[in-house]
């Protein structure tokens, strides 16, 4: 039945109870046992984030250029500092967004708008170039700007295949795109030989790094082999990077940068056909949470460039740990050689979803991959702590899958 709303409200203490009471239901996220969705444990990061947003629970960032000066004040420093870590050129800009997929359709967005406005039209429908290991977040602006999105297989790497980029661009093509990493297996796309082609194909080229974009440059300052990925590569025109994942901030917080000034001018929305006059904002939401943004600014002015270089230093050594204890369970491997955090693993011997089934009873939530088939973990501070449970937990839960009657699983993957 529909739930009504009840004659008499309830006491804010019951309310708060029951709410309690309902997220016992829930992923036990703070103990390590979600694959993703939250990145950031309970600590003096999280409990700075917290406070700073709620300093700013009721602005909202609709209103900056207007009411909230001081909302537009912290955003435009969360932009220059990221710009500095992204190495962005003279004249390259961002925008704060509410998430990787608006950050994604806004990037989307200003390059079909540049291309039309100076290119004469096919006639045709246009098209998004992209590796398969894209995030769906490009066919959602496919479908709402009636974009065609073709996926081309990776290599045997699960890295975007330049050649195959090439070969599926034509004269309607708009966009080609590298992520860094890609969701599915971690591994960091050749972004430098995909700009070129861009660059001598004359399209806009936009990296995909909502997972990576703040973790990857601290992870090169310390010494990992991470590949370019950002605007030092000549042709890179737009780069999209979550604050709320590795830069660690609270929901809903994400970024999308520009080369120039002529890559961004297509980003904001601005109106004055109604009797209100000027509507103008950067984002497709209009109303949204100033707390996202003063919450960034005190993330990054706490943790600064040594904060996020010991998180780094901390996490993937984790995630080296992580890797050889599954690679150290006979019958698993790790597919490609991820890059950062991401970890998927599969088998030739047995059914991992079976043995994904077997490590939800132990109560860890499953992350899969359907190609091929693998179980898939977004490793964070979160998973720290657990990690040697979690190891213990695999290889029981393959040696008993190993141990019995095979049967199809019941798994499918999905996020």
């Amino acid at each position: 039945m529909r739930m009504l709303m009840p004659d008499h409200g309830m006491a804010a203490e019951d309310v708060l109870t029951t709410l309690a009471a309902l997220k016992q239901k829930d992923c036990d996220w703070k103990n390590g046992r979600a694959p993703a969705y939250a990145f950031n444990p309970v600590d003096e990061i999280y409990e700075l984030g917290r406070s700073a947003f709620l300093e700013y629970f009721s602005e909202n960032a609709l209103g900056m250029h207007r009411a909230f000066p001081s909302v537009k004040q912290l955003e435009t420093e969360v932009i220059d500092m990221a710009l500095g870590l992204f190495n962005g050129p003279p004249g390259a800009t961002g925008f704060m967004t509410t998430g990787g997929t608006e950050s994604i359709i806004q990037a989307v967005q200003a390059c079909r708008d540049l291309f039309r406005a100076t290119r004469p039209s096919s006639g045709n429908r246009n098209n998004i170039v992209a590796p398969d290991s894209v995030h769906p977040a490009f066919e959602k602006a496919g479908r709402l700007m009636d974009i065609q999105v073709r996926r081309v297989s990776v290599g045997t790497d699960f890295r975007a295949d330049p050649a195959a980029i090439r070969a599926a661009i034509d004269e309607d093509t708009i966009m080609v795109v590298g992520s860094a990493p890609c969701f599915p297996y971690g591994t960091i796309d050749p972004i430098s030989e995909i700009a070129a082609i861009a660059r001598e194909r004359g399209v806009w080229m936009h990296v995909d790094a909502c997972v990576g974009g703040y973790i990857a440059p601290f992870a090169r300052m310390i010494g990992r082999p991470i590949p370019a990925f950002d605007f030092a590569i000549e042709g890179v025109c737009s780069l999209s990077a979550d604050l709320h994942k590795f830069g660690l901030c609270p929901k809903p917080a994400s970024t999308v940068f520009y080369r120039t000034a002529d890559h961004a001018r297509f980003h904001p929305f601005e109106f004055s056909g109604w009797p209100s006059g000027r509507f103008y904002t950067t984002t497709i939401v209009g109303t949204r949470p100033a707390g996202g943004v003063a919450a960034a600014w005190a993330v990054f002015r706490h943790l600064g460039i040594a904060g996020y270089k010991r998180i780094a230093e901390d996490l993937l050594a984790h995630v080296d740990a992580y890797r050889a204890g599954i690679a150290a369970i006979p019958g698993l491997k790790v597919l490609g050689d991820p890059h950062l955090s991401i970890v998927a693993f599969g088998s030739d011997e047995i059914d991992v979803f079976r043995v994904a089934e077997v490590m939800a009873e132990k109560g860890w939530l499953p992350g899969l991959l359907q190609r091929p088939k693998a179980i898939h973990r977004m490793l964070s501070r979160l998973h720290m702590p657990v990690m040697d449970e979690y190891l213990s937990d695999l290889r029981a839960a393959v040696q008993r899958v190993r141990e019995s009657t095979p049967a199809a699983s019941r798994l499918e993957a999905i996020y």
